[in-house]
C-alpha cells in the first residue's frame, strides 16, 4: 500500500471536485446576476467538467474572466473546508463502516428490523430454573 501515492490521488479527485463545486456556486451567482452568461457557462462545462484543471485551462481560452471566477471560488471553499474536512472524513468513514457491518451481521444472522415483533419460535424460551431463583 503506498499511501503517499493514495494521498495524491485524493488530493487530485478533491481538487476536481471542488472545481465542480466552484463551478455550480458561480452558476447560481450567475443566475441572479446575469441568465445569459449563465447559460453560456453551463453549455460550455457540459461535458469537460470532469477534469478540472482541463476545464479551467479551456475556459482561460474563451472566457477568462469566469475562469479566473471559478479559480477563485474553488480556493475560497478549500480554503474554508481544510480545517475540518480530515476529522469529518475519519468520522463518516467509521460510521459507514459500522453501519455496513450491523447491516452485514443483520443479514448473516437473519434478523428482521423492520418487524419488531419477533414470532413466537423466535422468542427466547424461558429457563424455569430461573423462575424459580426470584420467587
Amino acid at each position: 500500500m503506498n499511501l503517499k501515492q493514495i494521498a495524491k490521488d485524493t488530493a487530485k479527485t478533491l481538487q476536481r471536485y471542488l472545481t465542480y463545486q466552484a463551478l455550480r456556486t458561480v452558476l447560481a451567482q450567475l443566475g441572479e446576476t446575469n441568465p445569459p452568461l449563465q447559460l453560456w457557462l453551463h453549455n460550455f462545462s457540459a461535458d469537460k467538467i470532469h477534469d478540472g484543471e482541463a476545464y479551467i485551462e479551456q475556459l482561460l481560452r474563451q472566457k477568462p474572466e469566469l475562469a479566473l471566477r471559478i479559480m477563485t471560488v474553488r480556493e475560497h471553499i478549500a480554503a474554508e473546508i481544510t480545517e475540518f474536512l480530515p476529522e469529518m472524513v475519519c468520522t463518516g468513514i467509521q460510521q459507514a463502516n459500522m453501519e455496513q457491518r450491523r447491516q452485514h451481521l443483520e443479514r448473516i444472522t437473519k434478523i428482521d428490523t423492520s418487524n419488531p415483533s419477533l414470532s413466537p419460535e423466535q422468542q427466547p424460551t424461558k429457563d424455569p430454573n430461573l423462575d424459580n431463583l426470584s420467587s
